[in-house]
């Protein structure tokens, strides 16, 4: 019996469920699905995988990319001469019965390059525009169109496997390599910088009670506890697992902190840089730029986090985030 190795990262479970389906249409056709997350200590432990198993990698996409874990996970993945089928989970949503695309970027020729070195033979670039779930950029979808969503994409599962589990190589995501190509600047610079700046998207506001969850199940440890408080580092990877696993539903999104790092940007940067810098490379300046504003994020998430031991405040600094309002659908 053929075997189907499947390994998947999942924040809010988009990829977990293409993983999971694609699994089931493996053991319709008779083969035989393993299923493994990458956020597992273990799994990078890997044992042989026999040479006729068909390999399936499964992510979200961040910042037009496959998220660092998923990267370092695929980097550090054994060699090997078996068949590989890359997948991804882009923001999808739904305007009467279309489904909007998501874009890929570079997640799937990145990937596809460290494989062909380690002698893989790529079989398949796959996306699915599952429901978009960044919620600290836009309201949460409604249940129906989720539902729909899904609805849509079991059966696009149900359709690729069919071709991939028949032998078949499948390079769907290849009609969009034209705009995957000019989006790979923001990539680039999504992996350089901008990564760190989302990392400090998050806080836990005054319903929090420290239960400590969010902590224990963040895939990539990037949630400690400071000043017996949630604190999210720069590992965050803006996976959005701990926004939809609390409990208390006490995490947010800090757009109050945004909008006043932003203020101060403008108003130090307008100073800087036509006062007194003068930077004629157009890298160098974005380079410049954007690391005065994630220091002076940096500084002020410090003292936000300060701020959020008292409860009065706590409350004031939390009517600053959209997430807070019913209409977001939080």
């Amino acid at each position: 019996m053929v075997e189907v190795f499947i390994y998947y990262f999942s924040g809010t479970g988009n990829a977990k469920k293409i993983a999971f389906w694609f699994s089931e249409f493996a053991k319709k056709k008779g083969l035989e699905p393993k299923l493994f997350d990458i956020a597992k200590k273990d799994v990078l432990s890997l044992k042989e995988i026999p040479s006729s198993a068909l390999i399936m990698f499964i992510s979200p996409i961040h910042g037009f990319n496959f998220p660092e874990i998923t990267l370092r996970f695929i980097k550090n993945f054994p060699k090997g001469k078996n068949r590989v089928v890359l997948m991804n989970t882009r923001a999808g949503l739904k305007l009467g019965r279309f489904v909007t695309p998501g874009l890929t970027g570079i997640a799937f020729y990145l990937s596809t390059l460290l494989l062909k070195i380690k002698g893989y033979k790529i079989s398949g670039m796959i996306p699915f525009d599952m429901p978009s779930n960044w919620i600290s950029l836009h309201p949460a979808l409604k249940q129906n169109a989720k539902d729909y969503l899904a609805q849509v994409n079991y059966q696009r599962v149900e359709k690729h496997a069919e071709k991939i589990y028949s032998g078949k190589s499948d390079f769907y995501a290849c009609r969009e390599i034209i705009i995957d190509l000019l989006i790979s600047p923001i990539a680039l610079a999504y992996f350089i910088l901008g990564r760190f700046i989302i990392a400090k998207s998050f806080y836990a506001n005054d319903q929090c009670n420290v239960c400590g969850l969010c902590v224990r199940e963040c895939p990539v440890q990037a949630i400690r506890m400071v000043n017996q408080r949630p604190f999210w580092t720069l590992h965050c990877q803006n996976c959005m697992k701990c926004f939809n696993r609390c409990p208390q539903k006490a995490i947010e999104a800090a757009h109050g902190l945004f909008l006043i790092t932003s203020i101060v940007y403008s108003v130090l940067a307008s100073l800087l840089f036509n006062s007194f810098i003068k930077i004629k490379s157009p890298f160098m300046d974005w380079m410049v730029t954007s690391i005065l504003f994630l220091m002076l994020l940096l500084s002020f998430y410090q003292v936000q986090h300060l701020l959020l031991k008292n409860k009065t405040i706590a409350k004031i600094i939390s009517k600053t985030s959209l997430t807070h309002y019913q209409f977001w659908r939080h």
